[in-house]
């Protein structure tokens, strides 16, 4: 399907009974349901949730939709799709939820008593300025409101939509409010297109890093993930431009195919890239001993291996190189008030 990532839709694990296209070479006949892009409006019970993994850097997150139309045919996030009942496959992509009343909720966990203010992360699963949030502005009125609270935020994207906001997050990047880290995987368009089929380019990400950046906003590069034989080598002219565009930090991800992503990613490489892909496939094998997936904290999402040590030391060297990941540096908790609420001078 054109502008789709993953051309399949897997069974949910969930399901006693569902029907799946999953190898696409069966004679039999196959009629995929309507391809375009449902939003289904919701009404949350709660909207932050705590992070527990130790090997991801933050505390608390919040996600105003779930599944993404970006289409990443790598997104681990696929997997959760399946709690909502659909598929991590083309579900993810085409079937939406947005949390209508996020705000209201995030308002109502911010005046809790026992709320001690630690950074949120918003898009720590999907991308909340994914093309649902043009119609939407859902994630607008969450900076809204964390900007009545001064409350800290970072935010992770891969979509130039973030600077309809600029001017929230320009205020609260100069308060120390709040930091952008935009995801970048490919300067080259065709593997990005194939690979994120509805992201924007890599020039537009830069533009946003660069933008952001002169508005007084702390930002960063993210490099996730990097795929062995596809996009690896790329990793140093990618830190190269994000630190001349006013990135001051970054980090990245070894590629990891949790779950139904497994056969998601394995169905697209095959068809997308049928010269490399047992090269391919294999390499990301051997930075998880044999496997394509690795749920240990610390390893699963560095990886192991000749492919993965190589990507590390890569990354350790050119970062530094351009004066990235220099200094240490916090979001500000202190200034946390409720509205009506005085700062102590004390």
């Amino acid at each position: 399907m054109k502008g789709r990532g993953a051309q399949i839709n897997t069974a949910n694990r969930f399901d006693k009974h569902s029907a799946s296209r999953e190898h696409i070479e069966s004679v039999d006949d196959w009629s995929e349901a309507d391809p375009v892009t449902k939003y289904i409006e919701q009404e949350g019970k709660a909207l932050v949730n705590k992070v527990d993994s130790p090997d991801v850097n933050m505390f608390y997150s919040m996600n105003p939709y779930q599944g993404c139309e970006h289409g990443c045919i790598y997104c681990y996030a696929r997997n959760s799709h399946e709690y909502w009942g659909y598929s991590a496959g083309v579900d993810f992509e085409r079937n939406i939820i947005v949390k209508k009343n996020a705000p209201e909720l995030l308002r109502k966990f911010l005046m809790r008593a026992s709320w001690e203010c630690k950074p949120i992360s918003i898009s720590g699963n999907t991308d909340c300025y994914q093309p649902a949030e043009k119609k939407y502005r859902i994630t607008r009125r969450l900076l809204e409101v964390c900007n009545e609270f001064n409350q800290p935020i970072g935010i992770i994207t891969k979509n130039a939509g973030v600077l309809r906001d600029k001017d929230i997050l320009s205020s609260m990047g100069k308060r120390n409010l709040a930091s952008v880290i935009v995801s970048i995987t490919s300067m080259d368009e065709s593997l990005r297109r194939a690979m994120e089929p509805r992201t924007t380019t890599a020039q537009q990400r830069l533009r946003v890093i660069r933008e952001l950046s002169d508005a007084g906003v702390r930002t960063g590069v993210m490099l996730g993930p990097m795929i062995p034989g596809l996009n690896d080598h790329e990793l140093p002219a990618i830190l190269e431009a994000a630190a001349e565009a006013g990135a001051k930090f970054s980090g990245y991800t070894f590629v990891r195919l949790n779950g139904a992503v497994k056969l998601i990613f394995h169905n697209w490489l095959y068809t997308t890239f049928p010269d490399r892909a047992d090269k391919v496939w294999h390499s990301i094998e051997d930075g998880h001993g044999g496997k394509v997936n690795d749920s240990r904290f610390g390893t699963r999402m560095r990886g192991e291996g000749k492919a993965a040590e190589m990507v590390r030391q890569q990354f350790k060297t050119f970062s530094k190189l351009y004066g990235l990941n220099q200094d240490r540096w916090e979001l500000d908790t202190d200034s946390f008030r409720k509205p009506g609420q005085q700062l102590s001078i004390f």
